[in-house]
């Protein structure tokens, strides 16, 4: 019995709660979300900062990145020196409405080039590969948890809640106190009647009741298909957008914390194609960043939002022999939302001429992406800062945190 309840709580409580979204029956009350809320969204793949936010202004630019200079149409001016791929309209917009500020030649510990090893850093928030097996986020969660039981706080969330915009919790997310995912689902629907038994049978197990409960909290608006607009169709742009809205959605409700990612950012060849990968991905991270705008915009949620959009490293500064990036190291971070003091590019600017690059081929780092996480915990999401140098990010105590925030 007890391995049979263990095995029917977690399906309930992981990828199985998908579907729930389409039950008829009406949902718990949902927590009114009125703290302040944050995205993790991970390119992974290892985006070319220099190219979604070319230096244009550097006087070594040109010759640095020969084939890689050139666009389609003129990239759309930051600053003196910086500029956003033209692909990316939505983001400059929201440049000029001062909510996105860009961390450029930002990067992590980690100075090789491997995918696996950097994008576990990212997202364990260790120094070196494989030194921590959780996420940073999943311990901030329990770290706020653990503050709002010490100080016997009423907290109207009880510490930190998050939701994975996937199959499962990502690394980033393991630790985590309170953690759910959610993924559009290909089940058919569950009967009321099946429902009704669950319920019944469930009733005398709180996990599982709490579980189903959860679950059917989950499933969104009443009569929401399984497949949001743009789910079922659309290619992955669609699927994409879907995926940013319900994270919206699930912020709007009560969840302050959402993890999304967007992968296919390796680009060794034929990066500048109009109608190539890397030009559909940033077609289509522009239009996610606008839809979970779009999403977050009634009731002032946006206004306490932060998103970061982060990847594992960026890519050599000049092009190989297929007019393409290698691995890298220093890149760009994006920060948008209404709680972001956007309209700046912050940047200990290197240079791009040779003997200014990071082993005479990349951007070099200048900035921990540490110093950004840093206060968007602490400032803008209540970790303790004690946790944060203890647990959360351990070795990060002498990182001075970067001043990101309105107010």
């Amino acid at each position: 019995m007890s391995t049979r309840r263990h095995l029917l709580q977690a399906a309930l409580a992981g990828v199985a709660l998908a579907p729930w979204a389409r039950l008829s029956v009406a949902a718990p009350a949902a927590e009114s979300g009125s703290g302040n809320n944050f995205v993790m969204l991970i390119l992974r793949g290892g985006m070319d900062g220099l190219w979604a936010v070319p230096a244009i202004g550097d006087p070594s630019f040109a010759d640095a990145r020969g084939a890689l200079a050139r666009y389609a149409s003129p990239p759309m001016p930051l600053d003196d020196i910086h500029a956003l791929h033209p692909l990316l309209p939505g983001l400059h917009a929201s440049w000029g409405r001062g909510e996105l500020a860009v961390v450029h030649a930002v990067g992590l510990p980690y100075r090789e080039r491997s995918h696996f090893d950097a994008q576990q850093v990212l997202e364990s928030g260790g120094q070196r590969p494989h030194e921590l097996t959780t996420g940073w986020l999943g311990r901030a969660l329990q770290a706020s948890h653990g503050a709002s039981s010490a100080s016997n706080a009423s907290s109207a969330r009880g510490g930190l809640k998050a939701v994975a915009l996937q199959t499962a919790p990502p690394l980033i997310l393991r630790g985590g106190a309170t953690v759910d995912s959610w993924a559009p689902s290909v089940l058919p629907e569950p009967t009321p009647d099946l429902v009704a038994r669950l319920e019944t049978l469930y009733r005398s197990d709180p996990a599982l009741a709490q579980a189903l409960a959860r679950a059917r909290g989950l499933r969104g608006d009443p009569g929401m298909a399984d497949n949001p607009p743009g789910m079922a169709g659309g290619g992955r742009n669609g699927q994409a957008l879907a995926l940013a809205r319900k994270a919206a959605e699930f912020l709007q409700r009560g969840t302050p914390v959402a993890v999304m990612e967007l992968g296919g950012w390796d680009s060794h060849a034929n990066q500048a194609a109009p109608g190539g990968a890397l030009s559909n991905n940033l077609r289509t991270l522009d239009a996610v960043l606008q839809a979970l705008r779009e999403g977050l915009l009634p009731g002032g949620a946006w206004d306490r939002t932060v998103v970061l959009v982060a990847t594992e490293f960026g890519r050599e500064v000049a092009p190989n022999g297929t007019q393409g990036s290698d691995h890298g190291t220093g890149g760009a971070a994006l920060l948008l939302g209404g709680a972001v003091q956007g309209g700046r590019v912050i940047s200990d600017w290197p240079g791009l001429a040779r003997k200014d690059r990071f082993e005479g081929r990349d951007l070099r780092i200048t900035t921990d992406l540490r110093a950004v996480l840093r206060p968007i915990l602490a400032d803008h999401l209540g970790v303790p800062r004690a946790a944060l140098d203890a647990t959360v990010l351990p070795g990060s105590a002498a990182v001075k945190s970067l001043d990101l925030l309105r107010g």
